[in-house]
């Protein structure tokens, strides 16, 4: 059995002993207090008798019985007492209930009452067990006689039998409260241990325990505490590790914001990217559900850091070898149309036409080599130049392009930073309805600070869905048969390396399509190394 049903079979036994025990009890004082109040009402009524003139008048007379009978049997019917005896001092009675004993000798102690006191006893007596008193009739000091008032116990239990349902009904109604009050919290502790017994229970913490230290994933669950606020009821140690969180107890307010967001309410969704500030997270949300009803989320946690790593550089190679691809294309295109110039006996036209093609082609990289001292960079940008030809944009690399040997980010870290932002920046100039879109570039170094402009002819970012950008990624979820990608990732992986060199990321009030990154460059005593550094935090 759950333990709410072993807790609310308990209870009832329980209760159901207490009540049984207290209106036995109850019954018992009850009958104890009846008994005291039939005493207390036939000695008062012994003593009001006995004292009366005319008890003693009659007993001084010639005839107490013809005095005394019609009298006492009035009072007896009007007192409902069984009987009222008034007799001599020898015992010989006066008065009774039953004409044919009235003479015969009483029945009962007196030896009380003969020496002045009246007292009360149970004694059976010609009318059966009875409570009884006796009281002295006294004249001018003399004794002259005695008087006995009674009540059957057969009317005393009539009478404590007349209130006994009352009694039994109190108990009955104490009996429904208890049950409906354990019942209710049966039916509490049943939400609480989900219905479970103690060894299901007991099996499920151990293998609950055991789990969430062995898991692979990161884990999360969200619920509501009984004043409908968001609270944090499992952290396991992988999500601790993902998430640099401490030991103990976890509030809301100490998961990354994007987190927070989820709840406790949020509908069920998998592979969705959340970039924190130093890792980049695959988060999968599922419902909490117990008869029906919802009572948390689960979330689940990836760490896709290194893997995304990898992914960029093969980007990045896809990246060059679509270009390669491209000005093989093309190339072959320019080489087609100077062999047919020769052939055509054109030489001077295809002197021309190849001079000008190498001259264009040249200038760009000779400037780039020459003022870029990172080659991966010089090679991220050309490459760029003939991909967003080849997606019909015009990407130009500013005049002011110049970066110095030493430089704030490492070779993966630059080029993951300005390849995001181009590619962000190409996609937003293709998706408007533009007939000449572009995109312009700028990296230079202004005072001791790493500049990187993107600028392009899309619509532009304010700076809210810029933070959104930043600090949510993409599903990963395949749209006819794809992945859905976004703009989103590659701005949080840029907002992530820019965060880690403690720089910043924003939108060029002036131009709204254009982004701006600005990273601190290290200090000259340390430029000789910068790079270096760079690689290394990094790995």
């Amino acid at each position: 059995m759950s333990v709410a049903r072993q807790l609310l079979i308990l209870q009832l036994v329980v209760l159901a002993l207490v009540i049984a025990a207290v209106s036995a009890f109850a019954i018992v004082d009850e009958r104890r207090d009846s008994d005291d109040a039939t005493r207390r009402e036939v000695t008062h009524l012994a003593q009001a008798i006995a004292e009366s003139d005319s008890t003693i008048a009659a007993l001084r007379g010639p005839d107490p019985t013809a005095a005394l009978q019609p009298e006492v049997e009035r009072i007896r019917q009007a007192t409902g007492t069984d009987f009222v005896v008034v007799m001599a001092p020898d015992r010989t009675r006066y008065t009774h209930p039953d004409p044919t004993l009235i003479g015969q000798r009483f029945e009962g102690h007196i030896e009380r009452a003969l020496a002045g006191e009246t007292f009360a006893e149970t004694y059976s007596g010609s009318l059966g067990p009875s409570i009884r008193a006796v009281a002295p009739v006294e004249s001018d000091g003399q004794l002259v006689g005695l008087v006995s008032v009674g009540v059957t116990r057969e009317r005393v239990s009539e009478q404590f039998a007349q209130g006994l349902p009352s009694l039994l009904g109190i108990a009955a109604i104490a009996v429904v409260i208890a049950t409906v009050g354990a019942t209710l919290v049966s039916r509490r502790l049943r939400r609480q241990t989900l219905g479970l017994d103690p060894d299901r229970l007991r099996q499920l913490y151990e293998h609950h325990d055991a789990v969430l230290r062995s898991i692979g994933e990161g884990l999360i669950v969200f619920g509501r505490d009984r004043d409908g606020r968001v609270r944090v009821d499992v952290v396991n140690d992988e999500a601790r590790r993902l998430l640099w969180l401490p030991d103990g107890p976890i509030t809301p307010d100490q998961l990354p914001e994007t987190l927070r967001r989820i709840g406790p309410d949020a509908d069920g969704e998998q592979d969705e990217v959340h970039v924190t500030a130093d890792r980049i997270l695959v988060v999968g949300r599922a419902p909490v559900l117990w008869e029906g009803r919802r009572i948390g989320t689960v979330v689940t946690l990836r760490d896709h850091t290194e893997l995304q790593s990898v992914l960029g550089e093969l980007d990045s190679a896809r990246s060059v070898a679509e270009s390669l691809r491209a000005q093989a294309h093309e190339y072959a295109n320019r080489l087609h149309t100077i062999v047919t110039m020769v052939e055509l006996g054109r030489n001077d036209d295809a002197v021309a036409f190849t001079t000008a093609e190498l001259a264009t082609s040249q200038h760009l990289i000779d400037r780039l080599t020459a003022a870029v001292h990172e080659p991966a960079l010089a090679a991220l940008l050309l490459g760029k130049v003939t991909e967003a030809a080849q997606h019909g944009v015009e990407l130009t690399v500013t005049e002011d392009t110049a970066l110095g040997p030493a430089t704030a980010l490492s070779p993966l870290e630059l080029v993951t930073v300005v390849g995001n932002l181009v590619d962000n920046a190409i996609d937003a100039a293709r998706s408007e309805d533009d007939a000449q879109p572009w995109v312009e570039v700028t990296v230079t170094e202004e005072g001791s600070t790493l500049v990187i402009r993107v600028a392009d002819s899309g619509p532009g970012m304010d700076p809210d869905a810029l933070v959104r950008a930043t600090t949510r990624g993409y599903s990963t979820k395949p749209v006819n048969g794809r992945p859905a990608r976004q703009r989103g990732l590659g701005l949080a992986l840029v907002a992530q390396i820019v965060a880690r060199r403690g720089g910043r990321l924003r939108t060029e009030p002036s131009l709204a399509g254009m982004l701006v990154v600005e990273i601190p460059l290290p200090a000259p005593s340390r430029r000789g190394d910068a790079g270096e550094v760079g690689e290394v935090g990094d790995r």
